[in-house]
């Protein structure tokens, strides 16, 4: 395995990292949950480290190579160890999303079995939506890199499945074409909340929990009829770019 070794003595302290460019393209790509086999981890020590670390930089200079490189110094590697994200900014964007969908199911618990899924769909929407407060302020210049070509289809399958999650952990055993339904609606319901709250000002986000509650209403007194996973696809995706045009991004 190729590593990345310091040139000098004084850099002698910084660490080697292992060269796994492959491991970015696709980080977490089970579609679907187990009950009996646990997910590999979807990043390297080496990756988690350093990405984890410019996590801790992006409100200052938000989801950019600078805090990448910041994350990699502060995690002991070379700057140049930046180079190993082939999708740059995004690469730490999608850590954020990938990591606070994981995390999920440690953050939310309901002990009450009288607790209804549509109860536990609003708790889990809304606390994914609380993980975003410390990047809140950046998080539109975070959704502009979503919205280039190349990083719309991974960003559309990650909120795809962060909508399969927070049904899953909600109870939900529907098998049949509800089961597109409920996950493509939430997928809208989402996206669109996640972009109302960056420019939310209120006291503890109450303004978006009140949006979040009137988008949920409108979903059960609506409803929708996605009945295939062509059409769920289709479905959410057509709602998170008009969303994103509302919004002035260019897509």
């Amino acid at each position: 395995m190729a590593v990345l070794r310091t040139a000098t003595p004084q850099l002698s302290r910084l660490r080697p990292l292992p060269i796994r460019p492959s491991s970015f393209l696709h980080p977490d790509h089970r579609p679907y949950h187990s009950y009996e086999h646990e997910a590999p981890p979807p990043f390297t020590p080496a990756e988690d480290s350093i990405l984890s670390a410019a996590l801790a930089h992006v409100p200052q200079y938000g989801f950019t190579t600078l805090a990448l490189t910041h994350g990699a110094r502060d995690a002991g590697y070379l700057d140049v160890s930046t180079n190993l994200f082939p999708r740059g900014p995004f690469d730490l964007v999608n850590y954020h999303l990938v990591t606070q969908r994981l995390a999920l199911k440690d953050r939310v618990q309901f002990p009450d079995p009288g607790v209804g899924v549509g109860a536990k769909v609003r708790a889990l929407a809304m606390q994914r939506l609380r993980a975003n407060q410390d990047v809140i302020r950046k998080w539109q210049d975070a959704i502009a890199l979503m919205a280039l070509p190349a990083s719309v289809p991974p960003s559309l399958a990650e909120l795809a499945r962060l909508a399969d999650e927070i049904w899953f952990l909600a109870g939900d055993t529907s098998v049949d074409t509800s089961w597109y339904s409920k996950r493509a609606t939430l997928s809208a319901v989402y996206s669109s909340t996640e972009l109302f709250m960056t420019t939310d000002t209120s006291t503890d986000y109450r303004e978006t929990e009140r949006f979040l509650d009137r988008r949920l209403s409108e979903v059960r007194t609506v409803g929708y009829a996605v009945s295939s996973v062509g059409q769920w696809v289709g479905f959410t995706g057509a709602s998170v770019v008009n969303v994103l045009r509302s919004k002035g991004v260019r897509i």
